[in-house]
């Protein structure tokens, strides 16, 4: 179990912060808010490599977690930006 943990917060840490390179300009969140986003974008991409049956192909799984990270993060970083926004 803990090794399911800290595998799933490298993990996390890995695919958040190639995520968030991705996107073009600066997002204003956290380390910890980037690592959710990072694991939430491997679960989903893994579950969606699944689903389309290609989860054997460690690099096509590899390229839809990335793109579920960029997605991820990207609504990560919305959400703080107006969650700001309406404290202003």
């Amino acid at each position: 179990m803990i090794t399911f943990i800290i595998s799933a917060i490298v993990v996390g840490a890995i695919t958040g912060g190639i995520g968030r390179l991705l996107i073009p300009g600066r997002q204003d969140i956290g380390w910890v808010p980037t690592i959710l986003a990072g694991i939430v974008a491997a679960l989903a991409g893994t579950a969606i490599a699944h689903l389309l049956g290609f989860a054997d192909r460690t690099l096509l799984t590899f390229v839809v977690q990335i793109v579920m990270a960029v997605i991820c993060v990207g609504v990560v970083s919305n959400m703080q930006a107006k969650k700001r926004g309406s404290k202003a």
